[in-house]
């Protein structure tokens, strides 16, 4: 793929990212806080923890797209926001974070290689199409993780079909 076009996949993703997030937390939005907090089988053991887990991750990989030096990671498991709608407002801010930097992907940044220090205090050194596709896909990850959280509720499950979520109207110009 040429580097507009991978440029273009990517900023695609981003936006898919926000429109799944809004109906993500559209959903959890209707769960009593003992549902929200209910302890589950999945990574991190929570609608909560896991929503405070994706947007930790978010902010530590775009940390290191855009700050200069190899940058370590946090806890995994920090809870970021411990009340649901500052964790939303938080987590629409990263949205629109995510999908301003994607807009300017360039040449430069998708030849470069990304190195920082994994979750185990290991030096790793990626190029950048592989922790963007990585960056995108973690994300698709734990929200299908939340995904089955939510069937185990009355609420109902949103859609994440990206062909569905980025997809224009017919006739719409």
């Amino acid at each position: 793929m040429a580097g507009a076009e991978l440029a273009s996949y990517f900023q695609n993703l981003a936006k898919y990212n926000t429109i799944v997030n809004e109906r993500l937390y559209m959903a959890c939005s209707e769960l009593s806080d003992d549902e929200y907090r209910r302890e589950r089988a999945a990574s991190f053991n929570s609608i909560h923890a896991t929503l405070n887990h994706i947007l930790l991750a978010d902010r530590i990989w775009m940390d290191r797209f855009t700050q200069p030096g190899i940058l370590g990671t946090p806890p995994l498991g920090t809870i970021l926001y411990d009340e649901f709608d500052s964790l939303r407002a938080a987590r629409a801010a990263e949205d629109e974070r995510i999908e301003q930097f994607m807009s300017g992907l360039d040449d430069t940044f998708l030849r470069r290689d990304i190195q920082y220090l994994n979750s185990k205090g290991q030096l790793c050194s990626d190029p950048a199409p592989i922790i963007l596709g990585h960056f995108f896909n973690h994300q698709t990850h734990h929200r299908g993780q939340l995904h089955v959280m939510l069937s185990q509720t009355a609420v109902q499950r949103p859609n994440f079909d990206l062909h569905r979520a980025i997809r224009a109207p017919i006739g719409a110009s």
